[in-house]
This record gives structure tokens, sequence and C-alpha cells, in this order.
């Protein structure tokens, strides 16, 4: 049981770092396409890697890869949360991201002229209201896949190394 609260632990510590990256990110005014961006996935996958290393050369490995992916689905899950509620947070925070997210979304509509100006504005006051649902859903469903991605794959490369 011990090693389950490492694994959340590491996760906790995982998205602390994360979580300060976005916001040196976010407040050094580096763009959001900003290529530190991809930081924040590296340390995500470094801290998922780190847990996993952990418990395998733990007196608790049981050499399974059921077990190694359980740890780093321990690990991830909690980054997961801790990232959802920091999107959901920020967002929040932030109004104007909806308001600039609704004003390209206008303009978008407004090229297509296939819409009469009311349904263009009818829309877009829709997509600004539900902008933090689909931020945060997305952030979700992201965090989930990255997540279960490196750490069955990196499970995978453990077990066959130690297989070797």
């Amino acid at each position: 049981m011990q090693t389950s609260l490492h694994a959340a632990l590491k996760g906790v510590i995982t998205a602390i770092l994360m979580i300060g990256i976005a916001l040196a990110v976010y407040y050094s005014g580096q763009p959001a396409s900003s290529p530190f961006q991809y930081l924040i996935y590296a340390v995500y996958a470094l801290g998922i890697i780190w847990t996993l290393l952990a418990y395998r050369r733990s007196a608790t490995f049981s050499g399974k890869f059921p077990d190694l992916f359980s740890q780093g689905f321990r690990c991830f899950i909690v980054v997961t949360l801790m990232m959802v509620m920091f999107t959901f947070a920020f967002t929040k925070m932030h109004p104007e991201f909806a308001d600039e997210a609704a004003t390209m979304y206008k303009e978008q509509q407004l090229k297509e002229k296939n819409k009469l100006p009311a349904d263009i504005e009818s829309e877009a006051a829709s997509y600004k209201k539900s902008y933090t649902t689909v931020i945060v859903y997305g952030a979700i469903i992201g965090y989930l896949i990255i997540g279960a991605g490196v750490t069955a794959a990196a499970s995978g490369l453990l077990m066959r190394r130690n297989n070797s």
C-alpha cells in the first residue's frame, strides 16, 4: 500500500511542476503556441517514468506488467485531476480567453457567409458560454490519453528490459 502513496505523491509533485511551468510560460508573455508548452508534457512523461522506475526498483515489484502499469496509473490520474482543476480555475480567472475565442469564432463564421448575422451572434455567445467546459473536457481527455500512452509504453519497455 505504501507504493500507491508514493505514486500518488509523485503525481502531486509532477502536477505542481507542470502548473509552475504553465504559469511561468503564461506570465513570461510567451504565446500560447510557444514551444515551451511542450516542456509541460515532458515533465508529465518524466513524472510517470520516475514513478515506474522507482516501483521497478522497489522490493514490492512483482515483475508483472499490470502491477507496473497500476503504479503509473496512480501517478497520472493524480496529475490529470490536478491539471483539470488548474485548467478550470485558470480559465475562470481569465474570462478574456473566452472573449477572444468567441471573437475568433465569430470572425471565422463571418468569412463563411452562409449564416445570418443574428445566428452568428447567437452561436458566438453560446461558444463563449461553453468555453470553459470545452477546455476542461479537452484537458481531461488529453491528459488521460497521454498518461495512459506514456505509462503503457514505458511499462512495456521496462518489462521488456527486465526480461532481457
